[in-house]
């Protein structure tokens, strides 16, 4: 692209993302001349773990998920986050 327009300093991020929301960056960016990133050292934010549950719970579990429209792992992800907040609150 020949006619690449200088991106404006911004006085905040929600300012830049305002402007961002309402123009097309390939006016600002030669998206030809960019470069893939590789990023090694990334981790990722989660871990999978190995947790043996009674058959008879994991149902009891999984029918509980599909009442609230959610897969049943991210059911439990988000019980556990509930019960360990509350644990630490009462300290």
């Amino acid at each position: 692209m020949s006619n690449i327009k200088k991106i404006p300093e911004f006085k905040d991020e929600a300012e830049e993302r305002a402007f961002w929301e309402s123009h097309d960056s390939s006016e600002y960016v030669d998206w030809n001349r960019a470069a893939a990133v590789e990023l090694p050292n990334l981790k990722p934010s989660t871990r999978t773990i190995s947790l043996r549950l009674p058959e008879s719970l994991l149902d009891r579990i999984k029918i509980e998920a599909n009442k609230r429209d959610m897969p049943y792992q991210s059911l439990i992800k988000a019980w556990l986050a509930d019960d360990v907040d509350e644990a630490r609150k009462k300290g």
